[in-house]
């Protein structure tokens, strides 16, 4: 890859938007070489149609650990653990591993939660209406729904939601230096050797623990296995889902004839959050892949070792795939969005976060019907650094 790569944006400096510059790749140069952050060089591809081949195309690898996969800031800790995590597994090993575990987030499964989930979210409205306002929605509902949720799911206890809380942030912060992401990491992996080691000797009926039992029948269980898969899903399972309930509510506040269709039927809320995970496509930079072999696309011929980041933000505004796409159309309703990803590496936990913000969107919209930001919309903060974009506070009354 030639020096002429340019300097990749990667903070957005609208709320409602990807950075500009990815929208003028899309337009002038669709597969473009680019600078990272760290100092390493990758192709940008922008186009809906490109992002979801190299998600599904074998010779492009997930591995974190492969020397040219394009890391957008300091090395992650996954390095630090002998064994893989499921999201950064190949072929027949990723297969397997996701495999054994996909069941648990079926559809039929996911759709027995919504009573308990109903619960959750009434329980913490009713502490938001019952204390002194304003109040942090970030706090007060977004961040404890979809933590509560993965806590019981995986049988972790939800007391200890502020200390993995903390060190997810870190984790996830582009400004958290190698060293504070080795540190959050290590804490958050000894307390869940702890857990799992645990429900080793006396398992749940949760999913790890239901994991642990099935493995154990088929004679293919690892202990560093469990623990791995126990660290993606605990940190996938709360954050991103958390940053877009805040997300979400802000939007259909800043836009009330678009509340105002699903305040009128509540059937279209579905619809509606395919719209919002495609509008705004938290997770930057989530997306990123490796050749390992060459290959042409778009025109382009990428050689093996060269990285490639996947800019979901932009391609989920493709206007050959989504009509006037930088509008929010509630009703739009279109499932082939990428803000989950495509392919074999596709969410696992998207039915779960589906659900939840669903609950969340019919729930507070019908019980707090006055809700409006308690601070103008200028004084709000976002998490311009972090690789999952979101609201670091979102004040609101009624």
């Amino acid at each position: 890859m030639t020096a002429d790569a340019i300097p990749l944006a990667i903070t957005r400096t609208c709320p409602y938007a990807p950075p500009a510059q990815h929208q003028q790749l899309r337009k002038e140069a669709p597969i473009a070489k680019v600078k990272l952050p760290s100092g390493a060089t990758a192709w940008a591809v922008t186009r809906h149609e490109d992002i979801r081949t190299v998600l599904s195309d074998p010779r492009f690898s997930a591995s974190r650990r492969n020397p040219g996969f394009p890391h957008l800031t300091a090395e992650p800790p996954q390095a630090l653990s002998a064994k893989p995590f499921l999201i950064e597994m190949d072929g027949q090993e990723h297969a397997s591993a996701r495999r054994a575990v996909v069941g648990e987030f079926s559809v039929k499964r996911i759709a027995a939660l919504a009573p308990r989930i109903q619960q959750i979210v009434d329980q913490y409205i009713d502490a938001m209406l019952a204390g002194p306002r304003p109040v942090d929605l970030v706090q007060a509902l977004s961040l404890p729904v979809p933590s509560l949720v993965i806590c019981e799911l995986l049988g972790v206890p939800y007391d200890d939601h502020e200390f993995f809380q903390a060190r997810s942030s870190k984790l996830v912060a582009r400004t958290s230096s190698l060293e504070e992401k080795a540190v959050a990491f290590f804490e958050l992996v000894g307390y869940l050797n702890k857990l799992v080691t645990d429900k080793e000797e006396n398992p749940t009926d949760d999913l790890l623990g239901r994991q642990i039992v099935k493995l154990r029948e088929e004679g293919a269980y690892d202990h560093e296995a469990m623990l791995n898969l126990a660290f993606i899903l605990l940190i996938a399972g709360h954050e991103t889902t958390a940053n877009m309930i805040s997300l979400s509510t802000l939007m259909l506040l800043k836009n009330p004839e678009k509340l105002a269709i699903l305040r009128q039927d509540p059937e279209k809320t579905p619809a509606a959050v395919e719209e919002l995970l495609r509008y705004f496509t938290i997770a930057d930079g989530g997306l990123a892949r490796v050749a390992t072999e060459d290959v042409e696309l778009g025109g382009m011929h990428i050689r093996a070792g060269e990285g490639v980041v996947l800019l979901a933000n932009i391609g989920n505004r493709d206007p050959e795939v989504f009509e006037n796409g930088d509008d929010l159309d509630v009703e739009r309703g279109a499932r082939n969005h990428v803000a989950f990803g495509f392919g074999p590496h596709q969410c696992l936990g998207q039915n779960l976060a589906r659900l939840e913000l669903q609950i969340v969107i019919d729930t507070l919209f019908r019980r707090i019907p006055e809700l409006r930001p308690a601070v103008p919309e200028e004084e709000l903060s976002y998490k311009e650094n972090s690789t999952v974009y979101g609201m670091h506070e979102f004040p609101v009354t009624w």
